[in-house]
């Protein structure tokens, strides 16, 4: 069998199809040339694609004119893309401009569930150490655009879908009334920023009011607190930020509110007396990024009383390989993968030195809040509770035990 049919065969099964029409034809006519197997080839596309999404030379400039050998020829740029990988990621030649012909358009669809949908934390593993937090699926896909979202693989990202029966559905749950539950409604989208389309705020508030024994946390990177500031809001409402930095924000975290309006949301909802909390996960390692990550854990300390605010939890990017995927299929700029990548419990994620750094970075700059605040690392590995925090849990349900305890004690001092 000749390589040009072995190549017409094969290529399907790669992510060729991605490429831009030119690079289609570069890869083409150095796949031929140089007659690289099936997963020489397959990666070869793949570089092609990151090289690309890093705002880098594309491989047509770093590929040489002429390789004594195919090997000789793959290794260099297998070389080039390991080197971009190992240094601290820059975003100096980023900028908003990048992401403006890549902008999502949404529609919306209705569905009727036959009940709700409360399910446990999806990444709830016994190698991290995790807080067993219950998902409720009030709205399938968000409307923000975060390069890193994990979300896009699950749901189809251009389609937001809202339960037609979620009020009705939401007063059949049925709860036993001498349990706690932590219940959050910011994994299958952004909790606030559809605001109260289709009631969903409506039948939430309900809810949290009919069951006192709920620790309902709405998650967010939205200043849609309109509902918030105009309604009187249950005490056992918890509503947290995932905050980052600007540099982050504008880069990866399209369509997103800025930091500073994400901040003053915070502040308005906290003064109307609800609790608040932060979430920084993913903290991004990059160029600068501990004294980025400094200023914005000072303004949070300088700007609200640790007395009000309930969690800072901090985690950092951890894939699963078809997010990876559907990241690399997105022809979009973002150096989210453009990082030293090494497994983490069958995922991709930092090695474990880095997540020390970044981790006990952050933990210490929250002394003041340390006896007052209570702080986890979210999916992260068991071993590195001691090292950040000099204290550990035996069982994700002693975390969880622990959580709760805190949440109520500070929901009942309200």
């Amino acid at each position: 069998m000749s390589y040009n049919i072995k190549f017409n065969e094969n290529i399907e099964k790669t992510n060729y199809k991605n490429l831009d029409l030119k690079t289609q034809e570069f890869i083409k006519e150095i796949a031929l040339k140089y007659q690289f197997s099936f997963q020489e080839l397959r990666q070869l596309i793949d570089f092609a694609i990151d090289f690309k999404m890093w705002h880098e030379d594309e491989i047509e400039a770093v590929f040489k004119e002429e390789y004594a050998n195919k090997k000789q020829a793959f290794n260099d740029i297998r070389k080039r893309w390991e080197e971009l990988r190992v240094r601290p990621n820059s975003y100096k030649n980023f900028s908003k401009e990048l992401y403006k012909d890549d902008v999502r358009k949404f529609s919306f669809r209705t569905y009727e569930a036959s009940q709700v949908a409360l399910g446990s934390c999806p990444v709830a593993s016994e190698n991290t150490r995790c807080c067993n937090l219950l998902t409720l699926d009030a709205v399938q896909s968000c409307g923000f655009d975060c390069s890193y979202c994990s979300i896009q693989s699950f749901y189809n990202q251009d389609k937001i879908g809202f339960d037609k029966n979620f009020k009705d559905n939401l007063k059949n749950l049925k709860l036993d009334p001498n349990e706690i539950y932590h219940i959050g409604t910011g994994q299958s989208s952004d909790s606030l920023m559809w605001g109260n389309k289709e009631g969903i705020l409506d039948a939430l508030f309900e809810f949290a009011r009919t069951n006192p024994n709920v620790i309902l946390e709405f998650k967010t990177k939205s200043n849609n607190i309109k509902y918030f500031l105009e309604n009187e809001v249950p005490k056992n409402i918890i509503c947290t930020w995932s905050l980052n930095t600007s540099t982050i924000i504008e880069n990866e975290e399209h369509l997103a509110a800025s930091l500073e309006k994400r901040i003053e949301a915070a502040k308005l909802v906290s003064q109307k007396g609800v609790l608040v909390g932060f979430h920084f996960h993913p903290i991004v390692h990059y160029e600068n990024y501990l004294e980025e990550y400094g200023k914005v854990y000072q303004t949070l300390i300088d700007t609200f009383e640790p007395s009000k605010v309930a969690l800072v939890s901090f985690g950092t990017l951890t894939f699963i390989k078809p997010v990876i995927q559907k990241i690399r299929s997105r022809n979009f700029k973002s150096k989210i993968l453009q990082m030293p990548l090494s497994d983490a419990n069958g995922k991709q994620s930092y090695p474990l030195e880095v997540k020390k750094e970044m981790f006990k970075h952050a933990y210490e700059s929250f002394k003041p809040w340390h006896k007052e605040v209570y702080f986890y690392l979210c999916m992260e590995d068991v071993s590195l509770w001691k090292e950040v925090f000099g204290y550990e849990y035996i069982s994700n349900n002693q975390m969880e035990e622990f959580m709760k305890m805190s949440y109520m004690n500070k929901i009942r001092k309200l």
